[in-house]
C-alpha cells in the first residue's frame, strides 16, 4: 500500500503485442485487437492516483519529470501511433536469444 509506482503505458489503441504478431506472422490479418478503452487517466483518478496523458513527443520530458516529482503512484498514458511496434520482440515459438531487434523497413 502507498508504494510510489511510476507506470508507463505505451498506448497505441491496440493489444500491442498481439497486433504486432498479427502484422509480422499472420499477413496483417488483424482480429480482435483494437482497444477503445479504458481512459487510463480517469482510471488512475478512480483509484486515487495521479494520471497523466501524453499525446505529443514534446510533452514526454515534462510528463516524466512531473511523475518523478509526484509523491505516490503515477500512471502515464503515452498515446502513440496505432502502427507503432515495440522492440526487441520474440517470435512465437522462438527462443529469447533469437529476438527481433527491428524490421527491415524500419532500418531504412
Amino acid at each position: 500500500e502507498h508504494v510510489p509506482l511510476k507506470i508507463a503505458i505505451m498506448n497505441n489503441g491496440y493489444l500491442g503485442m498481439v497486433r504486432q504478431w498479427q502484422e509480422f506472422f499472420h499477413s496483417r490479418n488483424y482480429s480482435e485487437t483494437p482497444m477503445t478503452g479504458p481512459d487510463y487517466v480517469k482510471l488512475a483518478d478512480a483509484y486515487g492516483v495521479t494520471g497523466i496523458r501524453v499525446t505529443e513527443r514534446d510533452e514526454v520530458a515534462s510528463a516524466i519529470k512531473r511523475a518523478m516529482e509526484t509523491e505516490g503512484t503515477v500512471i502515464i498514458d503515452f498515446v502513440i501511433a496505432s502502427g507503432a511496434n515495440v522492440y526487441p520482440m520474440v517470435a512465437p515459438g522462438a527462443a529469447i536469444t533469437n529476438m527481433i531487434q527491428e524490421t527491415v523497413e524500419e532500418k531504412s
